[in-house]
């Protein structure tokens, strides 16, 4: 929202009544105790410090938090681990950091009704091992695997297993949200099916901290598969291999993920890592996996589409079922944007989605970008799911010159998604960065539209203001 709120600074009063409602397990600390990481996100261009960080324990305390918040005009900036790509954990207005690395719970495994519930700052790594340690899945699986359910919530995060689970939104049954008034609400629960007038749980996910503060999520969960498998498929060149993804997707034989990758990203991540993938013969890569409940269901699967990719221009099909090979696969898949990051100065990413068969369109046009902006660009995806996370690079340009090809770069890569029939964000959300993209994106009414939801559910506009729209 376009924000024209005056704002009122922290006082020590404002700090003593912080200290107060969350006494005794709370923490509460001021400009000279915060450290410097809480000023930024993962991305790091953008640096805004709050004036006092909280770390609550309850929904009680939150509540009594925004309530004071709310009464005085206050901003507060809600914050998880700062795993976001977008700006969406920094405190542009100052005011209060509200954080849930306290709120880190496991509360209840519903066996019977398949579900979980956790608090917002737990992990989704700890989520991953506790449940399929009792033989449960929780299938979404963003590649920060440190990142809190928070803010996984926040952002309607999305990942790998999409093309065949979905996405954070399709595992949330429930949600205990504090409004900015400090009222606590109950959205959904453990139900299987709702169709109890608006779906208002739903309009929280996603919502980036702007509606209301997530306290406690009831995760839906599905039995753990017991088999899983990948293919590791070399092309000649990326557009071959791109352009074989709707073929699979025709055959009916859904991978669990389908991801690209190209030769320079995989010896990035080789460098960053100091170990070897198992293949170098080819420029780009599809990396494929399948899960089922026995070796002989996922066998059956990934053979018919190994076939597909063979006659679709494959030049191998390199099976990984082994425990080592899935390591060292996935461990460079799972370092890229970090491999990226180290292989420059600076870089901001452009996360558009676009329809499955117009992914192949879409990455050779990057490759017309990179020549137009005379910029190192650099990137990946979920072909699966339409989702590409494309990286403009700093390298040694100068701050000036980076900034005005950063900013062309992303002007031709976000119209273009437009143009395919995409959206400016398929999994990291729109924070701060991807504001002004987003309303070129969907146009005045849409906006207006969500606009009017948060001034319903924040009056005072309080609530991560600069975020979103």
């Amino acid at each position: 929202m376009k924000n024209e709120v005056e704002y009122s600074s922290v006082t020590e009063a404002d700090i003593r009544f912080l200290r107060d409602a969350v006494a005794p397990e709370g923490k509460v600390y001021t400009r000279a105790e915060i450290h410097e990481d809480y000023s930024h996100d993962e991305m790091g261009a953008l640096h805004h410090f709050p004036e006092v960080l909280v770390e609550t324990v309850s929904a009680a305390q939150v509540a009594a938090v925004l309530r004071h918040a709310d009464s005085r005009r206050i901003p507060v900036t809600p914050r998880g681990q700062g795993t976001g790509l977008v700006g969406a954990a920094v405190a542009l207005h100052g005011g209060i950091m509200l954080s849930t690395a306290r709120m880190n719970r496991i509360l209840e495994l519903d066996a019977e009704n398949l579900t979980l519930t956790v608090e917002p700052g737990a992990l989704l790594m700890e989520i991953s091992k506790y449940v399929e340690e009792r033989d449960l899945f929780y299938p979404p699986d963003p590649g920060e695997k440190s990142a809190s359910i928070g803010g996984n919530i926040s952002t309607n995060a999305g990942g790998m297993r999409a093309v065949k689970y979905g996405v954070t939104r399709d595992y949330v049954r429930g949600l205990e949200v504090v409004l900015a008034n400090g009222d606590i609400i109950e959205l959904g629960g453990k139900v299987v099916k709702n169709s109890s007038g608006y779906s208002l749980k739903d309009l929280i996910v996603g919502s980036e901290g702007t509606l209301g503060f997530v306290t406690k999520a009831v995760l839906k969960l599905l039995p753990l598969p017991k088999k899983a498998i990948s293919l590791l498929v070399p092309f000649d060149d990326l557009a071959t291999a791109i352009e074989t993804v709707p073929v699979i997707i025709k055959s009916k034989y859904i991978p669990t993920a389908i991801e690209y990758m190209e030769k320079p990203v995989i010896l990035c991540a080789e460098h960053y890592l100091g170990k070897k993938f198992p293949d170098h013969s080819a420029d780009a890569y599809l990396l494929l996996t399948f899960d089922g409940n026995s070796r002989e269901e996922v066998e059956a699967i990934y053979e018919k589409v190994a076939e597909v990719c063979l006659e679709s221009g494959a030049r191998d099909v390199f099976i990984s079922d082994t425990d080592e090979r899935q390591v060292s696969i996935w461990s460079a898949r799972g370092a890229f944007l970090e491999a990226i990051k180290a292989s420059t100065t600076e870089m901001e990413e452009c996360d558009v989605v676009v329809p499955r068969n117009r992914v192949a369109e879409f990455v050779k046009y990057t490759k017309e970008v990179e020549r137009l902006v005379e910029a190192r660009l650099s990137g990946f995806g979920h072909a699966g799911d339409g989702n590409l996370h494309v990286y403009v690079l700093r390298d040694g340009l100068d701050q000036e010159t980076y900034q005005r090809k950063l900013s062309e770069a992303f002007d031709l890569l976000y119209s273009k998604a437009a143009g395919l029939g995409g959206q400016v964000s398929g999994e990291h959300g729109i924070g701060f960065a991807k504001k002004d993209f987003l309303e070129e994106s969907l146009g005045a009414v849409p906006i207006a539209l969500m606009r009017g939801i948060k001034a319903v559910f924040d009056p005072n506009m309080i609530l991560n203001p600069g975020k979103v729209c």
